[in-house]
């Protein structure tokens, strides 16, 4: 059984608000600006920039100029009312103009759960602004012949979350909202009991569940600091991104779908997302690499990551 690792928020960096394509983002940076090679970190949901609390100081130690947002609907950064604002065109663009305000061409992207789909998306659509990809838990997705939520609506249900966030819009998040602190609290957790699937939509389990399960993903302190940040936002600016799901499937039809650059692949071996059986045909050239963990890997795994993340880069910069 592992314990949690322990860290003290008060020693991460302190924030920056950055105006950057007609949004104000808050950015945390460790490392000097163009001391060397630039890495964003991209946080998924229900996340915040603070889930690369442990490898930012690591990455910085080793040369590079580390960057993590609070992405769009997310902490202090802007959260637009239009839910058509967060689509991946929109998220891209954040990110692009990021790199715009401190003179970077480009830079290495490392994304987590929905940020790995910004990076993908990112990748496919200003690939001359990527240098690299590294994606946590969540694989490339495939676009196929139908969108996205239509096809999850047809295979797994109307309670499925991407499903009933899209279909039933503002019935989670006002749950959600209602229940924060419970919510993440039962939602980070590591070491899960094997159980049977529970009727109704899973994040609305979360939020109203007595009792957790496993063990605690992170100390009280560390904790405090998401439930601080979603009591400030809310959950809607976080789940409207799953909301514009078909909107990107639309927006990527004349898309290559060929990710062109060097790309790290982390997975959770006891994640519930499924691993990809052909990313390399989306991906040529990956490299794939598993951990002993389940989704939240970064926070799971945080040494384990950090000196993954930072071999692949050394053997990089060394070719």
């Amino acid at each position: 059984m592992t314990s949690p690792v322990l860290s003290d928020p008060a020693d991460f960096p302190e924030p920056t608000l950055i105006a950057v394509n007609g949004v104000q983002l808050e950015v945390f940076e460790a490392g000097r600006h163009h001391g060397g090679t630039p890495v964003v970190l991209c946080h998924g949901w229900p996340e915040h920039a603070f889930s690369w609390r442990h490898q930012m100081s690591a990455l910085a130690a080793a040369g590079h100029h580390v960057i993590a947002p609070n992405q769009r609907g997310y902490g202090n950064s802007s959260r637009p009312g239009d839910v058509t604002a967060y689509d991946i065109a929109h998220l891209t663009g954040d990110l692009v103009a990021l790199l715009d305000h401190y003179g970077y061409d480009d830079a290495t992207f490392v994304g987590h759960d929905w940020g790995a789909m910004v990076v993908w998306g990112l990748a496919l659509l200003h690939p001359q602004r990527v240098n690299a990809v590294i994606n946590l838990s969540l694989p490339y997705q495939e676009r196929g012949e139908r969108p996205w939520i239509e096809v999850m609506e047809q295979f797994l249900g109307g309670d499925f979350y991407f499903v009933h966030f899209n279909r039933q819009p503002g019935v989670a998040d006002a749950v959600l909202d209602a229940n924060t602190s419970r919510f993440l609290r039962n939602l980070y957790r590591t070491n899960l009991p094997p159980s049977a699937p529970e009727p109704g939509m899973a994040m609305i389990n979360l939020a109203t569940a007595e009792t957790p399960r496993g063990e605690p993903l992170m100390s009280d302190g560390d904790l405090a600091v998401f439930v601080d940040a979603f009591t400030t936002s809310g959950f809607t600016g976080g789940i409207n991104w799953y909301r514009n799901l078909d909107r990107n499937w639309h927006l990527l039809a004349d898309v290559d779908p060929i990710i062109r650059r060097p790309t790290l692949m982390i997975y959770g071996e006891r994640d519930t997302i499924q691993q990809s059986a052909n990313l390399a045909a989306f991906v040529p050239g990956v490299e794939v690499a598993t951990l002993d963990c389940g989704h939240w890997i970064q926070q799971e795994k945080p040494a384990e990551t950090t000196q993954l993340i930072l071999k692949w880069l050394d053997q990089r910069n060394a070719t």
